[in-house]
């Protein structure tokens, strides 16, 4: 409550007169001096020693906080590895400090706009990098407990300190202990972490392009990626205190295993697995486009959740909201923050549960996602290149070629790529949620590879997610949002679409080991001439085909755009009769359709496009 309107309340009663009751607040309202908020660094003993040098490790987080309030703030953290290394943000911005070590520069706008509203902003380094003691472990146990602890701080379940080594207990008298994480990439999977453990006190997480299982970061149903967690521990340490972490990396890298295998490693980094302990509600935002975390990330991850929920879908690749869809994404952080730790009833948590971008910069909401009526739908390849409900039969054969990658299987996969089309559809077809498909597969050698594409086969203009800006442009001109200081201004690059006109659309995508048929956690040896059956997964997505387009599905061996080739690349020939896609579809799925003969097994476009990817 503002001092005036307390003020106005006394002098009614002192009257005589019996006063109304007060409205309830709307909004919280920016009537806190940015310019004087307080600005700390706490060290919080997180009761690990992942450095080894027998002491346990505090991690700092940095604080600012309405020097107005003395008590009854909540809180909004944002826990990363990148505040020395790399930067937040499209513009990448640092943290920095003053001559005594006093935290001035607090990345991205949440400070800035949040703390005048009544809101603290901690900004915490995760272990092992910029000022927090211990190593860095991708995702693993470390990771989780340096925002977990932070929280339990904020609510008097663990010790902070005012120094690194040493120094005195700080308690957090000041604020309530609610607690909402929020951040992009790295940031927001340290928030799927840490909700998964389902810590009292966290309240919401906000996860953009967050990862909800690492594994589903370097591996891929038994196929691998091509890199490692332990070079992306050494990038975020470098420019940490001068702690040895050599032995904590060699144990990254023994862990996650080349063959692919789902082991202990990825076990214990996989926060999907644990969905069902969040308690925290969840405003989740994703590129449909994004190669870096891909999009199998939000669909299991929501698919798990049994909280509140919403989210938003762009078209883009790897790309905060708040670059693509400003003046709204803060006007919905503002509003669910308000409610979901101030407790306004701002009726936020109601109506569409999704939004979606369609076209670049056109969004439609959704009641939910997956949409209403969109059911698992089993499409079966045909011999002639078709792709429809009707049972099939024959074989068919491709020859890996790990040189080869996905734009080149749909422009022009000769005998590398196998295409099955719906051909024209009569009408829109909505693919919505996560498809998987099923080979019975005959390898010739002993190793294979197996990749597969859902595509939208027909002209459309889309975010040019492939381009340096994955989906949008930065300019020169910047708006603001908040408070800003000297050492910390509140105003951002303006944004816009990047698009690009193209002749199709790659809508999903999916990678596996064959030798993996049988288990994710144990490969077995393949025998050249037998018949293995195996289902793997295709990326989450939203996507509407429209009439006139066709669907296909593209079934290949090594997507050298990815993954890894296999030892022995072969011929595979796959039993059509047992091979299918479960897609989760809205709108009229044709049993079988005519259209014109495949060329060298696929549909072909009426046009070629540049790599997308």
């Amino acid at each position: 409550m503002r001092l005036g309107v307390v003020c106005g309340v006394l002098a009614v009663l002192l009257a005589g007169a019996v006063a109304p009751a007060a409205a309830a607040p709307a909004a919280s309202d920016p009537v806190y001096d940015y310019a004087k908020a307080i600005r700390e660094t706490v060290w919080v003993d997180i009761g690990r020693d992942g450095d080894g040098d027998g002491r346990a490790d505090r991690v700092a987080a940095d604080i600012v906080r309405p020097s107005e309030l003395s008590s009854g703030v909540p809180v909004i953290m944002d826990a990363s590895p990148y505040y020395s290394c790399c930067g937040r943000g499209n513009e990448s911005e640092l943290k920095s400090y003053d001559s005594t070590g006093k935290p001035v520069k607090f990345p991205l706008f949440y400070d800035n706009y949040f703390v005048p509203r009544g809101y603290a902003v901690v900004l915490v380094d995760l272990a092992g990098t910029n000022r927090s003691a211990g190593c860095a472990d991708v995702g693993g146990p470390s990771d989780v407990d340096s925002a977990r602890k932070v929280i339990d701080w904020l609510n008097g379940r663990a010790t902070g300190y005012s120094a690194k080594t040493g120094g005195s207990a700080v308690t957090a008298g000041w604020t309530t202990g609610n607690v909402g994480m929020i951040g992009k990439s790295y940031d927001g999977t340290i928030a799927n972490g840490v909700a998964a453990t389902g810590v009292a006190g966290l309240k919401t997480i906000v996860p953009i392009s967050a990862i909800s299982s690492w594994y589903d970061y370097y591996r891929s149903d038994g196929a691998t990626f091509g890199f490692n967690p332990d070079g992306l521990a050494r990038t975020v340490e470098a420019r940490n205190s001068g702690q040895n972490c050599s032995a904590q990396n060699q144990a990254l890298a023994s862990g996650a295993t080349a063959n692919g295998d789902y082991g202990p490693l990825w076990a214990a980094r996989d926060y999907a697995a644990n969905a069902r302990n969040v308690r925290a509600s969840v405003l989740l935002s994703h590129g449909v486009n994004d190669l870096n975390v891909k999009t199998i990330h939000f669909g299991q991850w929501w698919a798990g959740l049994a909280v509140e929920k919403k989210i938003w879908l762009a078209q883009t690749g790897h790309v905060d909201p708040f670059d693509y869809r400003r003046a709204g994404w803060v006007d919905l952080l503002h509003r669910w923050f308000d409610h979901y730790l101030l407790g306004i009833d701002n009726g936020v948590q109601n109506g569409p549960q999704a939004s979606v971008e369609r076209q670049p910069d056109q969004w439609a909401d959704q009641s939910t996602y997956p949409a209403a009526g969109a059911a698992a739908a089993t499409l079966r390849p045909g011999p002639s290149g078709t792709l429809g409900t009707s049972p099939s039969s024959g074989t068919a054969s491709f020859t890996d070629n790990p040189s080869a990658g996905e734009d080149s299987w749909v422009t022009n996969p000769g005998s590398a790529a196998l295409t099955y089309s719906t051909g024209a559809l009569a009408s829109d077809l909505q693919v919505s949620g996560t498809s998987s498909i099923t080979v019975t597969a005959t390898p010739s050698t002993s190793s294979a590879r197996l990749s597969a594409l859902l595509v939208d086969l027909g002209a459309a203009t889309i975010r040019n997610f492939a381009g340096s800006g994955e989906g949008i442009k930065t300019g020169t001109s910047e708006n603001c949002w908040g408070s800003s200081t000297s050492g910390d201004d509140a105003c951002y690059r303006i944004t816009s679409a990047d698009v690009k006109k193209v002749s199709y659309t790659i809508i999903s995508r999916g990678w596996a080991d064959l030798a993996n048929y049988a288990s994710l956690s144990q490969e077995r040896p393949l025998t050249p001439g037998t018949a293995y059956t195996m289902t793997f997964r295709l990326a989450s997505t939203d996507h509407i085909v429209p009439r006139g387009h066709a669907l296909a599905l593209i079934i290949g061996g090594t997507d050298g755009s990815f993954i890894s080739g296999p030892a022995q690349p072969g011929r595979v020939t796959l039993d059509l009769a047992r091979t299918s896609a479960s897609v989760p579809l809205a709108g009229v799925v044709p049993a079988a359709t005519t259209h014109p003969a495949p060329v060298g097994g696929a549909f072909v476009p009426s046009a070629g496009r540049a790599d997308l990817r």
